[in-house]
């Protein structure tokens, strides 16, 4: 494995429990800032909203320069916006560097899946992707008990203060391990580097990407598959205490089930991409529908529960790097195109909580938010097997 690699997914890892690490802080951030639930909430909303728009907008401002250079720059984006966080005086600068960390998130994982398939043979390629990630994965699983661990012994800001110490290190390994020219080139069975894709550099040039009918199909598939996902996920500990019998307690080593579901899935996602991509894709997504219908049917019954929050996250995350990889390749390494793919991972997040909320709010049940996901995630099957039936050869 590239030890480039290796510095990528450190940084996703330091991206990713920036993201979730708050959840299992905000008592102690509203208590320490005099502020309601509510709006320390919005650190969590907040942050989602700038990672859209940070995905598009930064990615199409550094689109001339190296990857490399960006992806730096990016890391150090991160470090600023988590050192403003840890220092934070009020709640305007905490959600400033909130602000600022998410910032890079879309970007970093954009930039940097076009940098890490550079890394490798292209039949490896969504393997690449899938590796770095992993470290988003594991964030998932130890984000909230990381967060609260680190927070109840030393308070908040220090789960800040670990979360920059990490994104340092990961600036200097990616300074040191990423190739100067990756993203760019991509190694041969031999070694040497041959190129694969052409990336667009212009505005101009990267945006002629989405004229190609797949790349829209993509983006659509992956924002129906997350808006599934994540509807039902957003809800997910009112199913298990309220439906499931759980007690509150149980909720955190569930979510590390789930997050355990992700990591198995980015796993065999990318191997299965790499085989046949858009078979992979089709099977995750069927299988992500069939599993939320399941658990929405045998949610009561808490051994059930426990084997298919598992496999939500596996089916669940088993399509990214494969979607990653399809979007790039029908736009030709647009950095443009690989940002997108994040933001309509987020917006398609922000749709699914939003319909689930829409069918609790109807009086449907806690289990209604899992019969939503189940429906949203057909829709995209349906998207993904068009997509699939009417793809050509990538030029």
């Amino acid at each position: 494995m590239p030890a480039g690699l290796v510095a990528l997914a450190l940084g996703g890892f330091g991206i990713g429990l920036t993201e979730f690490l708050i959840a299992g802080l905000l008592p102690q951030v509203a208590s320490s800032f005099a502020v309601s639930e509510a709006a320390a909430g919005r650190l969590i909303s907040g942050y989602a909203l700038s990672v859209a728009v940070g995905a598009i907008a930064l990615t199409a401002a550094t689109a001339r320069l190296p990857r490399k250079h960006v992806l730096v720059g990016l890391v150090v984006l991160f470090v600023v916006g988590n050192l403003l966080s840890a220092v934070a005086p009020n709640y305007a600068v905490m959600m400033a560097g909130r602000i600022v960390a998410a910032l890079c998130h879309g970007s970093f994982f954009g930039i940097g899946s076009l940098v890490a398939r550079s890394l490798v043979a292209p039949e490896r390629k969504s393997r690449a992707v899938a590796v770095m990630f992993a470290g988003l994965t594991l964030a998932n699983v130890l984000g909230v008990p990381f967060g609260a661990l680190v927070g109840e012994r030393w308070g908040w800001r220090a789960a800040f203060w670990a979360v920059t110490a990490i994104g340092v290190l990961a600036l200097a390994g990616i300074a040191a391990l990423v190739p100067a020219r990756a993203g760019r080139t991509s190694p041969a069975g031999g070694g040497s580097p041959v190129p694969v894709l052409v990336p667009p550099t212009s505005l101009r040039a990267q945006l002629r990407a989405f004229r190609s009918s797949q790349v829209w199909l993509t983006l659509t598939a992956t924002a129906l598959g997350y808006g599934g996902m994540f509807g039902a996920f957003t809800y997910i500990a009112y199913t298990f205490t309220e439906v499931g019998g759980f007690s509150a307690a149980d909720v955190a080593w569930l979510l590390m089930v789930y997050g355990a579901g992700l990591v198995v899935g980015n796993v065999i996602g990318g191997r299965a991409a790499d085989r046949d991509r858009d078979r992979a894709l089709l099977m995750a997504l069927l299988g992500l529908t069939l599993t939320l219908a399941v658990f929405g049917l045998l949610a009561a019954s808490a051994p059930a529960s426990v084997v298919l929050v598992f496999l939500m996250g596996l089916t669940g995350f088993a399509a990214v790097p494969g979607m990653i990889t399809r979007v790039t390749d029908h736009a030709h390494g647009s950095a443009l195109a690989a940002g997108a793919n994040v933001s309509a991972s987020n917006v398609g997040n922000a749709l699914g909580a939003w319909l689930g909320g829409a069918a609790l709010s109807a009086g449907l049940g806690y289990r209604a938010p899992l019969f939503a996901g189940a429906g949203i995630v057909a829709v995209s099957v349906v998207v993904m097997a068009v997509a699939a039936r009417t793809v050509r050869e990538i030029p």
